[in-house]
C-alpha cells in the first residue's frame, strides 16, 4: 500500500536512553502489550548486546509478542548482529536493525574509518543480518549531516545486500524540514533500486524540529515513521508517536496517507508511560496534556459552547481523554474490579486481580472518587515493579511551625524480610523520613531530584512523588503513589533504593563475569 505509513516505535530502547527513563522487565512487558494495543506495527524492544539484562528484556518480549515486528539493535559487528538475533529469533516477525555513521564527521572522529571501508561494513553487516531473516534494517547514522552521492551508494550496496527497510535518521535533530525533505527526496530518487526497499526516518528533538521533519519526510515517500511515546529519548528525544499520528489523521486531507494506530488508546498509552518512568506529562503537552483540550479564554469559551469545531481541531475522545468519573469503589466486586481494568487493557490473573482489589478497596476508603488514572497508578504500584529487598510498611510523621521540635519521622518496614523500625529528625518531614529510611538500611545516597504530582484533581487526588538517587556511581529513580504525600515519598524513596541495589548487583555480575 503506498499510502500506508507504518510505526516504529523505539520508546522500549532510544525512549529508554532518556535519563531517568529506566524500565524493570515487567514495566517493559507491560508497555509491549500496550504498543500491541495501540496498533503499532514494529517494537523495538531494545539493544541485546549493551547488557544481559537488555538481553532477556528483548528476548522475553519477543517469545510473548503477537503479529507485531520485534526488532533488536545492533551495531554493524558480527558479535552484536548474532547476539540480536538470538534476542528475537522466537518473535513471529522477527526483525535486526543495524547501523552505521555516514557522515564525514563521524567516519573521521567516531569510525576512524575511510568511506570504502564503512561502506564494505555496510554490506558485510547486512548480508549477515539477511544470513537469519529477511527482515533487515539498515540505519545511515547522522544521515542529515553526510553527503548526498555516499548516500545514495551506500543505500543502494545494502538494499542488494539484503536490506528491506533503509532508515534515514537526524541523529542529532539538525536539520530543517525543507532541508530534511529535500535530502531525503534525493536519495530517494537517485538511489537505482530505492523501490525495492521501504524507507524510514528517525528524527530527534534538539530543536524542537522532531515532529515536523518527520512529516516533512512523509511529503517526499517515506512510510515508515520512527517514534516513541511522549517524545522521550536521548537528549531531547525523538519525534512524539501521538503527534506523528494525530497530525496525518487530523490533516489527512493535506498528507493523503493512512496507518494502523488506534488513537483511541494514546492518551492511555502515554499516561502508562508516565507512571512507568515516573515523569509526569507536561500540562502544555501536545494531545495527552492537561491543557491539551482546556480553553480558560472567554473568547474560546463562547466559541465553544456555540460550536466545538471553533477551537478544537479533534475531540478529546479521539485520543482517548474519556472524562470518566467514579465508576470503581469500595462497595464494588471483583469482577467489577477485573472488567474495568480488562476495559483498560490490563489482563490480571487471580493473584493479581486479589492484590489490586485490596488496594482499591484502601484507596476508596481515603477519596470520594476514583479516577481512570487512579486506577492504573494502583496496578504500577502493586503489579508492575521489582520484587522488593525493602517493603515499607508504616510511616508516621510529626511537623511545626512553632519551633522547638524538628519535624520527626518514624518508619516501620521490613528489610530483606525482616521488620525494622526506626526514627528521626530533619529540616522538614520530607528529610526526616528520607534520613530515618537511609539510616535503616545503611546507606547514604545523593538525592539528586524530588518532584511531587497531583495524579487527577481535587484536594484528595492520588499524589504521584518521583525521586532521583545517587551512591557509589549508580543512579536510581523511585516512584511511590498514595494520597498521603508524606506515603508517597517514602514509597517513592524505598522504590528508589531497590532499584539502585538491583543495579548494584547486575554490575557487580558483569564486573564478575569479565574477571
Amino acid at each position: 500500500m503506498k499510502n500506508r505509513v507504518y510505526f516504529f516505535d523505539t520508546t522500549l530502547r532510544d525512549g529508554e536512553q532518556s535519563p531517568g527513563a529506566t524500565m524493570n522487565l515487567q514495566e517493559k512487558l507491560r508497555l509491549a502489550h500496550q504498543l500491541e494495543v495501540l496498533g503499532v506495527d514494529i517494537m523495538e524492544a531494545g539493544f541485546p548486546a549493551s547488557s544481559p539484562g537488555d538481553f532477556e528484556a528483548v528476548r522475553t518480549i519477543a517469545a510473548q509478542a503477537g503479529d507485531i515486528q520485534v526488532a533488536g539493535l545492533a551495531r554493524c559487528v558480527e558479535s552484536d548482529i548474532d547476539r540480536c538475533w538470538e534476542a528475537v529469533k522466537d518473535a513471529r516477525n522477527p526483525r535486526i536493525h543495524i547501523f552505521l555513521s555516514t557522515s564525514p564527521l563521524h567516519m573521521k572522529h567516531k569510525l576512524r574509518k575511510d568511506p570504502e571501508d564503512v561502506l564494505r561494513m555496510a554490506v558485510e553487516g547486512v548480508r549477515r543480518c539477511a544470513s537469519y531473516t529477511d527482515n533487515v534494517e539498515f540505519s545511515a547514522e547522522d544521515f542529515s549531516r553526510s553527503e548526498r552521492e555516499f548516500l545514495c551508494r551506500i543505500v543502494e550496496a545494502t538494499i542488494n545486500a539484503g536490506a528491506t527497510t533503509i532508515n534515514l535518521p537526524d541523529t542529532v535533530g539538525y536539520a530543517q524540514p525543507e532541508e530534511f525533505a529535500s535530502l531525503v527526496d534525493y536519495v530517494i530518487k537517485n538511489t537505482p533500486n530505492s523501490d525495492k526497499a521501504i524507507f524510514s526516518v528517525h528524527c530527534h528533538d534538539d530543536l524542537g524540529l522532531g515532529v515536523a521533519n518527520t512529516l516533512a519526510a512523509l511529503r517526499v515517500g517515506v512510510r515508515q515513521a520512527e517514534v516513541t511515546l511522549n517524545g522521550i529519548g536521548e537528549r531531547a528525544g525523538n519525534a512524539a508517536l501521538e503527534e506523528v499520528a494525530m497530525a496525518l489523521g487530523v490533516r489527512r486531507d493535506y498528507y493523503g496517507l493512512e496507518h494502523g494506530i488506534k488513537t483511541e488508546q494514546l492518551y492511555p498509552s502515554c499516561r502508562l508511560l508516565s507512571m512507568i518512568i515516573g515523569q509526569p506529562i507536561p500540562n502544555n503537552k501536545s494531545i495527552v496534556g492537561a491543557n491539551a483540550f482546556a480553553h480558560e479564554s472567554g473568547i474560546h469559551q463562547d466559541g465553544m459552547l456555540k460550536n466545538r469545531e471553533t477551537y478544537e481541531i479533534m475531540t478529546p475522545q479521539s485520543v482517548g481523554r474519556t472524562e470518566s468519573n467514579l465508576v470503581i469503589g469500595k462497595h464494588s466486586g471483583r469482577n467489577a474490579v477485573r472488567n474495568k481494568f480488562e476495559s483498560m487493557g490490563y489482563k490480571l490473573d487471580d493473584e493479581q486481580l486479589n492484590l489490586v482489589f485490596e488496594a482499591v478497596k484502601q484507596l476508596a476508603d481515603r477519596k470520594k472518587t476514583l479516577h481512570d488514572d487512579d486506577l492504573m497508578a494502583l496496578v504500577q504500584q502493586e503489579i508492575y515493579r521489582i520484587p522488593d529487598r525493602l517493603r515499607l510498611r508504616h510511616v508516621s510523621v510529626q511537623s511545626s511551625d512553632a519551633g522547638g521540635v524538628p519535624p520527626t519521622a518514624a518508619v516501620i518496614m521490613d528489610v530483606d524480610g525482616m521488620e525494622k523500625s526506626g526514627a528521626g529528625f530533619g529540616v522538614g518531614p520530607v528529610d526526616a523520613l528520607f534520613n530515618v529510611i537511609a539510616d535503616m538500611v545503611g546507606r547514604e545516597p545523593e538525592l539528586e531530584q524530588y518532584a511531587i504530582n497531583a495524579i487527577t484533581g481535587g484536594t484528595d487526588a492520588l499524589g504521584e512523588v518521583t525521586v532521583r538517587i545517587r551512591e557509589n556511581g549508580h543512579s536510581a529513580v523511585g516512584r511511590g503513589t498514595h494520597p498521603d504525600i508524606f506515603v508517597a515519598s517514602a514509597r517513592a524513596y524505598v522504590d528508589a533504593l531497590n532499584h539502585l541495589a538491583k543495579r548494584e548487583e547486575e554490575g557487580c555480575r558483569l564486573h564478575c563475569q569479565h574477571d
